[in-house]
């Protein structure tokens, strides 16, 4: 790998927070801030490939979101299954492919089924993943990766001695895709979520002011050339030291 492409994020990751408070802020009902979220993905997606990043994770609703009022879950399942009808044709002419990581099981199944058409419709193309975290929980997925790895070892399949960090990443949810090298969170707050737990374990992270709604394409263009300021070191010393 080239000092260039160490400088350049491969997969960037984000957690899409402050769509609600955007919109209370703006004396308006808070589903109007995710009607406004969603609009600004349109925008992000459509420029992530320039920016030269080949894999982009939106965290768009937590394990934790179920505990939202059920108006505010319904309006969030609805915003979901527009999002895939309005956005499929024009992400796969792009050359998108599009995964969805998440619990789907407590999923509307009308939902689950527009996702399981758009994974497939996508499925061929290269220019970029999107990843889209729906009903994502980072310890979920864990817990999950580590049970199905038990009942390999259960069965005979898989030898406890065999299992190493790549036979857990395989196990993961993002399984087959490079880990990300900057997570993004907006609104201001500077906590992790329960997103990516383990993938992230080597990421530079990005805490900014504005709320989703007001991210905008130059914000990622800043924030892509930012990275490339920074010295990744992976636990080693410092070129200077």
């Amino acid at each position: 790998m080239t000092v260039e492409e160490r400088k350049q994020p491969h997969h960037v990751a984000i957690i899409m927070d402050g769509n609600g408070r955007w919109a209370v802020r703006r004396g308006r009902p808070r589903t109007y801030g995710h009607h406004r979220g969603a609009e600004r993905v349109r925008e992000i997606v459509d420029i992530a490939p320039d920016l030269g990043i080949k894999v982009l994770t939106l965290f768009a609703f937590s394990t934790e979101n179920w505990n939202r009022p059920g108006y505010e879950v319904r309006v969030l399942m609805s915003l979901f299954r527009r999002y895939i009808a309005r956005e499929v044709d024009g992400l796969d002419a792009e050359g998108v492919r599009v995964r969805f990581i998440g619990d789907r099981s407590h999923l509307p199944k009308n939902l689950v089924k527009l996702m399981e058409m758009m994974e497939a419709r996508t499925a061929g193309n290269t220019r970029m993943v999107l990843q889209l975290a729906i009903s994502y929980g980072s310890r979920a997925e864990m817990t999950g990766a580590v049970q199905r790895l038990a009942v390999e070892v259960a069965e005979g399949r898989l030898s406890p001695q065999d299992i190493d960090q790549d036979t857990i990443s395989g196990a993961m949810m993002t399984g087959g895709v490079a880990d990300p090298d900057l997570v993004v969170r907006t609104s201001g707050e500077q906590r992790v979520s329960n997103f990516l737990l383990w993938q992230s374990a080597y990421a530079e992270y990005a805490f900014i002011d504005e709320c989703w709604p007001d991210f905008t394409p130059e914000r990622l263009t800043e924030l892509v050339a930012a990275f490339g300021q920074r010295e990744r070191r992976y636990g080693a010393l410092a070129a200077s030291s």
